[in-house]
């Protein structure tokens, strides 16, 4: 049985499924996609789905509201492109925890080329996990990506060779706890190595080439479902582009203004012929990331880490049917 959308506000159903569409193309940890989406006759209202935490990666589940952050940006974005102008209200309700935003269709105004242009990128964003191109990526499109956290709100801190070599100690030292954790591993098991497209979790397609004894940055094994070390350097790019997106609280509300940065951020890149990967451990750890704040100057809350370069194609992770995120005004469609 297909499923019709209905209208809200002054968008069409069709806009409807076009803007969840793009919603639901956010990156999330481990491809969790925590997010649900209530539909009302004014509102599309965004929620975060707790069901879908990864207590042992994320027990405070500040990378599921990155993650509802990111999602709010494209939906943002997605009705800009449809031509309307969307009234945003963050954590709108303070007796309804798991709501995070209201969004309310408003006027209609064409999009501009900027906007159009983003939402554009929405779904051509992948996670890159394979070595990029050696080459480096030039200091104007730099200062682009950071214009586009400050944008929404955040800062991101360019780590220069020092820094980078100490991002590289902590990364070992946060990665190497995790593993030692049974939970984490289990939790990380459950949802990487994937054959198939089911709809969640990380695919095998979607892991990067196996780590060689020389390399250095470390990053997750998503190929195998297990917990083996996956590093970067000597076979990945020499000089990563890494990159800290902070906030200036550590509040929820920060934390969904950082998932809108960090998105903004990816889609510039995308835009720009950039591809991009996180490197989560660091931030996950507790002791690890009071240092990483430390590192970029002590001000600022990091909420994620990005390496960003040229790379290749990747293909895209899959996502759950919109019938599976979004409740309210849906109606079965009979006739097909």
């Amino acid at each position: 049985m297909n499923t019709t959308i209905t209208p809200v506000g002054s968008l069409t159903a069709g806009e409807v499924r076009e803007v969840l569409t793009a919603a639901t193309s956010a990156p999330s940890l481990h491809n969790t996609q925590p997010w649900r989406f209530h539909c009302t006759p004014g509102a599309i209202e965004l929620h975060a789905d707790t069901s879908r935490a990864l207590e042992a990666a994320d027990p405070e589940h500040r990378e599921l509201v990155l993650a509802c952050g990111a999602a709010l940006l494209n939906l943002r974005l997605a009705i800009r492109a449809s031509g309307t102008v969307p009234d945003v209200r963050t954590l709108p309700e303070p007796g309804r925890p798991s709501l995070l935003a209201t969004v309310r269709p408003a006027a209609r105004r064409p999009a501009t080329p900027a906007e159009q242009e983003l939402a554009a990128a929405i779904p051509r964003r992948r996670t890159n996990r394979r070595p990029f191109h050696h080459d480096p990526v030039p200091a104007v499109l730099q200062a682009s990506l950071r214009q586009a956290a400050e944008t929404e709100r955040g800062w991101l801190a360019v780590l220069d060779p020092p820094q980078r070599l100490v991002l590289c100690g902590l990364s070992r030292r946060a990665h190497q706890e995790q593993l030692d954790d049974p939970e984490f591993v289990a939790e990380w098991q459950r949802w990487t190595g994937r054959a198939g497209d089911v709809g969640e979790g990380v695919p095998v397609r979607s892991s990067g080439p196996v780590p060689e004894p020389q390399d250095e940055f470390v990053l997750r094994d998503f190929g195998a479902g297990g917990a083996r070390t996956r590093v970067t350097g000597k076979d990945f790019e020499p000089e990563p582009l890494i990159c800290v997106l902070g906030s200036f609280q550590d509040s929820r509300h920060a934390q969904l203004q950082a998932g809108m940065a960090m998105q903004r951020v990816l889609l510039t890149a995308t835009a720009n012929g950039l591809a991009s990967s996180f490197l989560s451990q660091v931030v996950e750890v507790a002791d690890t990331r009071r240092e990483l704040r430390a590192l970029i100057g002590g001000g600022l809350w990091p909420q994620i880490v990005l390496r960003v370069g040229y790379g290749s194609p990747v293909p895209a992770t899959p996502r759950r049917p919109l019938e599976d995120v979004v409740t309210g005004e849906l109606e079965p469609n009979r006739s097909s």
